[in-house]
């Protein structure tokens, strides 16, 4: 930092108050409120003197000696109270809310039957956590979400306690949706403590207690699910505990569906099979997520297109009258510039209110038929916009269909925002799941129906704009963000372009949002890496076909840049996900695509820093990277039917039976996946990855390390010479592709097949393998940057080492023109530089 501004032991200089002070002058809300900080002390002062009087009431009670363990718990409680009103410390709220709740939690689990203290106890333990939840301290958001943690972590003879969890959830302490799924985990793991808090927890919301019922079906459907689980696993328990458990489960769930409708199964219905109606339609729909119990995108496999709410014929007379008066009032209202935002949230709350009134959030089907309506008169305004305009080039065209669809997206985003408790996410997910579904269900059917006059502009910014919305509004946050993209990702798929052709330019554009690749590429423990690897083969299955037969017009012409300049962004900002997957894009990319299968191929781990290939006497066996295997999170093992892989492993462990090797290459011959191809190519793939992953394991499994010593004397080796001299020149090829797709960046594998590359030359019995190995290297090499490091290594390797006599083959010297693109490649191999990120992202621009 500069000088003035550097921080230094001691008190701040008047240089760096000075600074302070302009920011505070300069920037609204920089320097913090002391009204903020005064209302807050008040807060936390008056919650001390709140417990502080509870304890006095108790302290007076004569000939109660029982009650000492009570009034020191709260005297406790109140001195950390006026702790945090002094010190104004988060740490010290956190104490203050952990002694709350354990202490709550302990005092409850020992309370005597004696109505006074029970309540003096309740009260002021209460008294605390209502001031931590006021807006002026932490809010609701916060309290939910530590004092659900603290519950959890708590010991279960406390935990399961029905009495403090219903005082806590009426509350709005706790987060209803993961004590349900905490205590069905519990159940499933037979933990009777939580079985029988599951049967009074829920015994006590929907029986006893209904008409005050703060929790929705949706909150219990783990729980529920599981009990009948247990239920029906033990029916024929002759335990006398057991048969009687199982008797209360039974009445329970018995009693549920007699007071919530019909169940959603049999009783006999096996785990997971459900046993109770996740979501039941009420007039507060809002309230209660539409769609059953899932828990999000993850259960979306498509909509029902015999939904009559999916059916323009089966709508009611006048529903589309209403709900284009509806929506264009919304639109008013929604660019109305004059509009104090403060009063925003109102505002929606209002139209909500409505649309109540109005009857459109009283069902499942309404509020389907609501979406399915609106998408479809968002999206006849912007073709009446868009007509005549061939070009869609208009600014002002544009301009007006952008004004009614990013209403249109707002009015969705508000409709998320508010359904159900805000702590409830399952509800939220839900939702979106469905409004999702009905805009996918539109977009497919207008694309049937229009074909060629198909207009992608409505339905990309749709998405675009609900992905910057929920991104903008803090909703993408903690669990939602997953489940969110899971459910993105499943729409994404569903109308990928093999499935609607007319979309495909936006889709692409939709997969690399930004915020799909940050929430998607970026999330802990690589959770989103396989929704979005599925994503991009579905674009590369699409342009394969016409990749292979070199059919590219200008519209694809641009398909197929697009793709490249995302694989570009992942190379730049992502590379460890193309290394984990390399494989299985490896096997739809094209043969020809070489310059795509390089931009793959050339990914390295972000923490590590290339070795100079170039350098002169690069000792590749003493790089610390060459002997760590790869990740590879792709199962190519499973490309490998069974009888094959227990065949290979036979061979490799014996080195027989001989028959074996031609009935390899028979296997990858007899089960081709093209007409236009006589191989498996992702077959081949993986028979050469899994041949060589085990050579390195059964190589490290003896303390050695690779070198062209421990490649050549090995079952594995001869399994790669019978296919380079078994295979025909298609098949030898992609033999050769499969191996050079290895070659990366430095790692064991890498290693070790540049080794089984090389010792193929070297040893080979006919010219045409040597040949077809150099055609495979060159071929990679004669393109545009970016080259991968293991074949750079490779090739030079091949060409300065005497020990191959590269030069002296005939193939070399052909041609004069096959000479002097040999030299020009030698040469830049030989004299040129190493390829970092930058450069990388140079070469393509």
């Amino acid at each position: 930092m500069p000088e003035p501004i550097r921080l230094k032991l001691g008190s701040p200089e008047r240089k760096q108050m000075a600074v302070y002070e302009e920011f505070a002058r300069c920037l609204p809300g920089f320097l913090p409120s002391t009204e903020d900080f005064s209302e807050y002390t008040q807060l936390m002062e008056k919650c001390a003197s709140d417990v502080e009087n509870h304890v006095r009431s108790l302290s007076a009670i004569q000939g109660a000696p029982h009650y000492m363990p009570f009034i020191n718990l709260l005297t406790s409680l109140a001195g950390t109270a006026r702790q945090v009103a002094s010190s104004q410390d988060n740490t010290a709220a956190l104490l203050l809310l952990q002694k709350g709740v354990d202490g709550f939690l302990e005092g409850m689990h020992q309370m005597p039957r004696d109505q006074e203290l029970n309540m003096h106890f309740r009260n002021g333990f209460l008294a605390a956590l209502h001031a931590l939840q006021d807006p002026h301290a932490y809010g609701q958001q916060w309290i939910m979400k530590n004092t659900t943690r603290i519950w959890f972590e708590a010991r279960d003879e406390i935990k399961f306690n029905v009495e403090c969890v219903v005082v806590l959830i009426c509350n709005q302490l706790l987060i209803a949706s993961e004590v349900d799924v905490l205590v069905a985990k519990n159940i499933e793991s037979q933990n009777f403590q939580a079985v029988i808090f599951a049967v009074k927890y829920l015994r006590h919301f929907f029986i006893e207690s209904k008409s005050d019922n703060p929790l929705s079906e949706g909150e219990i459907v783990n729980v529920v699910e599981a009990l009948a689980g247990m239920a029906n696993t033990n029916r024929h328990s002759s335990e006398s505990g057991m048969v009687t458990l199982v008797g209360h489960i039974r009445s329970l769930l018995n009693a549920l569906q007699a007071t919530h409708g019909p169940p959603a199964a049999p009783m006999d219905a096996g785990p997971g099979e459900g046993v109770f109606p996740g979501r039941l339609a009420g007039p507060e729909v809002l309230d209660k997520a539409p769609g059953g119990g899932s828990t999000g995108g993850s259960a979306l496999l498509g909509m029902d297109a015999s939904d009559p709410a999916l059916n323009k014929a089966e709508d009611p007379t006048g529903m589309s009258d209403k709900v284009e008066y509806l929506l264009t009032e919304w639109v008013r209202l929604h660019h109305q510039v004059n509009y104090p935002l403060k009063d925003m949230d109102r505002m929606h709350e209002a139209y909500l209110q409505r649309l109540r009134q109005s009857n459109m959030l009283k069902s499942d089907d309404t509020i389907t038929r609501f979406f399915r309506i609106s998408t479809e008169l968002c999206v006849e305004l912007c073709y009446r916009n868009l007509q005549g305009d061939v070009t869609q080039a208009s600014l002002l065209s544009r301009a007006k269909c952008y004004h009614t669809m990013d209403a249109f997206v707002k009015l969705a985003i508000v409709f998320v925002k508010h359904a159900g408790d805000p702590a409830n996410m399952t509800t939220r997910m839900t939702l979106l799941s469905k409004i999702l579904q009905t805009v996918a269900f539109v977009l497919t059917k207008d694309h049937e129906a229009r074909s060629t006059e198909f207009h992608q502009l409505p339905y990309h910014r749709f998405f675009s704009m609900l992905l910057l919305e929920l991104s903008m509004s803090g909703m993408l946050v903690d669990h939602f963000t997953f489940h969110a993209m899971q459910t993105f990702c499943t729409i994404f798929h569903n109308i990928r372009p093999s499935e609607v052709p007319g979309f495909a330019y936006a889709w692409l554009e939709l997969i690399s949002h930004r915020v799909m690749l940050s929430k998607l590429l970026g999330a802990i423990n690589q959770k989103g890496w396989q929704l979005f690897q599925q994503l991009l083969l579905d674009m590369m299955k699409f342009m394969a076909p016409f990749l292979r037969n070199a059919e590219l017009p200008k519209p694809l012409q641009q398909l197929y840049k697009g793709l490249l300049r995302v694989l570009l962004v992942l190379l730049h900002d992502f590379p460890e996900f193309l290394c984990d997957y390399h494989s299985v894009f490896c096997d739809i990319v094209p043969p020809n695509c070489i310059q795509m299968r390089n931009l793959i191929l050339s990914a390295f781990p972000r923490n590590m820093r290339l070795p100079d290939p170039f350098t002169p006497n690069l000792k590749v066996d003493s790089l610390s990277d060459i002997n760590v295997p790869p990740r590879i999170l792709a199962n190519y093992a499973s490309a490998l039917p069974q009888p094959l892989k227990v065949s290979v492993e036979n061979y490799l462990k014996s080195g027989s039976p001989p028959s074996f090797l031609p009935e390899l290459v028979n296997y990858i011959q007899s089960t081709q996946t093209s007409e236009s191809m006589h191989y498996n190519m992702p077959l081949m793939n993986a028979v050469v990855l899994y041949i060589g992953a085990q050579a390195v394991s059964t190589i490290m499994a003896k303390s050695a390390t690779v070198s062209n010593q421990t490649v050549a004397t090995s079952p594995h080796m001869t399994l790669f010479q019978h296919l380079a001299t078994s295979l025909d020149t298609e098949g030898r090829y992609l033999f050769l592709n499969g191996i050079a797709n290895q070659l990366r960046y430095p790692n064991a594998h890498t290693h070790y097949f540049s080794c089984v590359l090389l010792h193929l030359f070297n040893d080979a019995s006919c010219e045409a393998v040597q040949e077809q190995i150099t055609r495979v290297l060159l071929e990679r090499l004669i393109v545009n940057r970016p080259h991968p490091w293991g074949l750079l290594i490779t090739f030079i390797e091949l060409i300065k080492n005497t020990r191959y006599n590269f030069w002296s083959h005939p193939f070399v010297h052909c041609a004069p023109e096959i000479e002097k693109l040999f030299e020009s490649v030698a040469r830049s191999c030989t004299q040129g530089k190493n390829t970092g990120r930058g450069d990388i992202v140079e070469a393509h621009e």
